[in-house]
């Protein structure tokens, strides 16, 4: 595995002050070796020319948060970080990549969660280059890796979990965003690690039931909501008779055995129970009549 060296190259600046110190003294030279009588000297000159124009081959430029990536005839030579004008060897290939925080979101991914049901998924996947080399020279192109292994990672994750919360499961998909997200973004960087990527944030962006099972969902969950609120009402209904009888019995206001406390407790659940308000019925003879 390739891992990355970086390399500091010289200032550019300071490498172009000198050649255009020396471009014009090696111009200057030729005639002057030439009237001198001396060919060696102007061999010389036209030598330190050539050299000094090859060199001008070698500067570069460095963005913030970009990196050159230096090759020699295949040979992997490190990378450059440093921003700014540089100068490295004119032999050197320069490949420019970006160390810059980047987005990419999937499609609606069509899948079944691990209850067998089909929904539809998207995630998005926030990283960043952090190991130029590996990302280079370790996969054929990391913008396609990094796509096609966040997606891959979207779908295992699906499969391991409910969309909806089960008695038999402690994690779904809707009812734990965060802790799906924390995992998520693991599976995602252990896919991309061999690439140099950094996954800063993994969050799911899209979540819902396959058209063809939304409409049954739905009153599944409707049937669910209508299911806790009645047992909601109806252990609120308990303890409102319970505290009217221990009232009555504590305030000595009547006495009722316990067919008179059955029939209270049956006629206070239907008021306190019923869809309808109760229509009263006032009894002005004796309770036992």
């Amino acid at each position: 595995m390739i891992r990355e060296r970086e390399r500091h190259a010289p200032s550019g600046w300071l490498v172009l002050t000198f050649l255009l110190v020396v471009i014009p003294l090696s111009l200057l030279g030729v005639p002057v070796a030439l009237s001198l009588a001396s060919p060696l000297g102007a061999v010389l000159s036209l030598l330190v020319l050539a050299v000094a124009a090859v060199c001008l081959g070698g500067f570069f430029v460095v963005n913030p948060n970009e990196a050159r990536v230096l090759q020699l005839f295949g040979a992997y030579r490190g990378s450059v970080r440093d921003a700014g004008l540089r100068w490295a060897s004119p032999f050197f290939s320069k490949l420019k990549i970006s160390l810059r925080v980047r987005n990419f979101e999937s499609g609606r991914l069509k899948v079944n969660d691990s209850d067998g049901n089909p929904i539809e998924i998207a995630a998005v996947v926030v990283w960043r280059v952090v190991d130029t080399a590996e990302a280079l020279f370790e996969v054929d192109s990391y913008d396609d890796y990094v796509k096609v292994q966040s997606e891959a990672a979207v779908r295992n994750l699906a499969t391991r979990y409910p969309y909806d919360t089960h008695p038999d499961h402690e994690l779904s998909l809707r009812g734990n965003t965060a802790a799906v997200a924390v995992e998520l973004q693991k599976e995602v960087q252990d896919r991309l690690a061999k690439a140099g990527v950094q996954v800063v944030e993994a969050r799911l962006s899209h979540l819902a039931y396959a058209p063809e099972i939304a409409g049954s969902m739905l009153r599944r969950q409707q049937a669910g909501a209508v299911v806790a609120a009645r047992q909601r009402i109806v252990e609120g209904a308990v303890g409102m008779v319970e505290m009217a009888l221990e009232l009555l019995s504590r305030s000595n206001m009547v006495t009722l055995d316990e067919d008179r406390k059955a029939a209270m407790v049956s006629n206070l659940l239907v008021v306190l129970c019923g869809e309808r308000d109760a229509q009263p019925v006032v009894n002005t003879g004796s309770i036992y009549q």
